[in-house]
């Protein structure tokens, strides 16, 4: 009977000790758990800090700024340089193909003459794109009239071809003023929300100043970018301009001189 009784003990003993056990290995798993977590949520805590500490691109620089604005006045701003871009690129491809080798040309229209051929010199013209080609066209058509009617004709087709040059300049003028207009105008309605944004809250705190100024600042920033990158085109193509007409009124010149051989000779 004593013997059973000991029996009995020691297995009580020895299921006690092993759900201790038990216990003890659940408990060093669920700490071992908990500083997996931790160290996890560390890395991503971490990761997120080295993402923000990473520099943004100008793009996304930008693409902040532009929301921080105001969204009506920035809208109109970007419509400004998008439309004003647009004449540019238009007149800066009008003008290029209108640029030709000039000299050229009226070497191979001196040349026709001068062997009689009008007709093939004509048909140069023709087939020579720019406003100096229609010029001597102009010139030619009237090569039996009088060399004063001739001189005029020339001289009222160089106007009409000028003007065809600076076709769509006025647009652009237009954008490169409006753009700091709108920034500006901007900029003022913003002080006006933060000034209302302080009487309603009815203490002149700094950060909502601040933050007030700021959103009203970023739209005459923008609107001064957007003038200034449009007048580097506006003068790049102020420059075509003056050397095509400088082309056009030399080579009226030219072709005055080589009709008033052909009459001499004629």
């Amino acid at each position: 009977m004593l013997r059973r009784i000991k029996t009995v003990l020691m297995m009580l003993m020895l299921v006690i000790n092993v759900g201790m056990a038990q216990t003890d290995s659940m408990a060093i798993t669920d700490r071992l758990d908990s500083i997996a977590n931790e160290q996890l949520m560390i890395g991503v805590d971490s990761d997120y800090a080295d993402v923000a500490a990473q520099p943004q691109s100008l793009h996304q620089q930008l693409k902040t700024k532009f929301i921080e604005g105001n969204a009506g006045f920035m809208g109109l701003v970007a419509l400004a340089l998008v439309l004003g871009l647009a004449f540019c690129i238009e007149r800066i491809i009008y003008l290029s193909l209108s640029h030709i080798n000039a000299k050229k040309l009226m070497t191979d229209i001196d040349k026709k003459v001068e062997a009689g051929d009008i007709e093939g010199a004509k048909e140069l013209c023709r087939n020579t794109r720019g406003p100096v080609a229609s010029i001597c066209y102009q010139g030619l058509m009237r090569i039996d009239d009088s060399i004063d009617e001739i001189e005029r004709s020339i001289a009222s087709y160089g106007s009409v071809q000028s003007a065809n040059l600076e076709k769509g300049c006025s647009w652009i003028t237009l954008f490169i003023a409006i753009a700091p207009s709108l920034g500006f105008l901007g900029t003022v309605i913003g002080m006006v929300m933060a000034f209302d944004q302080i009487q309603m809250a009815g203490d002149l705190n700094a950060s909502v100043v601040a933050a007030g100024m700021k959103v009203a600042l970023i739209t005459t920033i923008f609107g001064i970018i957007v003038a200034l990158i449009l007048q580097v085109f506006y003068n790049y193509i102020l420059s075509k301009i003056e050397h095509l007409v400088s082309q056009m009124e030399e080579s009226a010149i030219t072709m005055l001189d080589i009709i008033m051989k052909y009459k001499l000779r004629k």
